[in-house]
């Protein structure tokens, strides 16, 4: 990966974090916080790093199939579970498209398991779905996802803990500061009561974490479209995750 823009490149300014609609670093209720969170104060950034721009990505190929989680890790068969479609713009603080970014989406199997060594939940791996995919923004800073509505999953937080549903994304801004790892969630979904991550994040913020169901981005006899827009830094910027 190769970045050969300058610290000059016409950067727009970086707007500063809204703290108050993310979540803290170390929250009674999600237990793995009070061993990762930082107990020190947080080294302040130099004012410098506001004008380094976001890694350059141009050169990282992605296909089509890339965004398409149902066909990507295809062996022999469809994967199991309810097809969705999942697109959105990546936005800047000032409302601005971020475009030529890349957009990367991570998530459970129709069954709520990662295809990852430590998931040990007692649920089946589906053998034709990878469960990862990316797709780069267009000029208007749209991205689209196909892929599988994600099922909930027990956790050992608390007794009787459940995640969500939920979609984990990773993408940059134009700035290295406007990285943004987050998670999304469905609308109507009973377990964002109880949920400690999705309730760590400030009241007031938690409806921007939050997809909507939208007719228009559904294939007819297909699958079912949501719609969640990422906005990386001002006062509607989308939380981060703690995780």
């Amino acid at each position: 990966m190769s970045d050969s823009r300058s610290t000059d490149a016409g950067l727009p300014p970086l707007a500063p974090r809204d703290r108050a609609a993310n979540p803290a670093w170390i929250d009674p209720g999600y237990r793995s916080t009070a061993r990762r969170g930082p107990r020190e104060p947080l080294v302040a950034v130099p004012p410098l790093a506001a004008l380094v721009p976001a890694p350059d990505l141009s050169d990282v190929v992605v296909t089509e199939i890339d965004a398409d989680l149902t066909r990507n890790g295809r062996i022999n068969g469809e994967p199991v579970g309810e097809r969705i479609i999942v697109a959105g713009r990546v936005l800047d603080e000032e409302g601005r498209a971020v475009a030529d970014t890349i957009v990367e989406l991570w998530q459970a199997n129709a069954a709520g398991r990662y295809r990852h060594p430590v998931d040990d939940h007692d649920a089946p791996l589906d053998p034709n779905f990878l469960g990862v995919g990316r797709c780069r923004t267009d000029a208007e800073g749209r991205y689209r996802f196909v892929t599988i509505r994600p099922g909930a999953y027990p956790w050992r937080n608390h007794p009787n803990a459940w995640r969500p549903a939920h979609l984990h994304f990773a993408l940059f801004g134009r700035h290295f500061a406007d990285r943004l790892v987050t998670q999304m969630y469905f609308p109507g979904d009973p377990l964002l009561a109880f949920d400690p991550i999705f309730r760590s994040v400030p009241e007031h913020a938690r409806e921007r974490l939050i997809a909507r169901f939208d007719l228009s981005l559904t294939v007819e006899g297909y699958a079912l479209g949501f719609a969640f827009d990422f906005v990386l830094r001002g006062p509607a910027a989308t939380p981060w995750e703690t995780t």
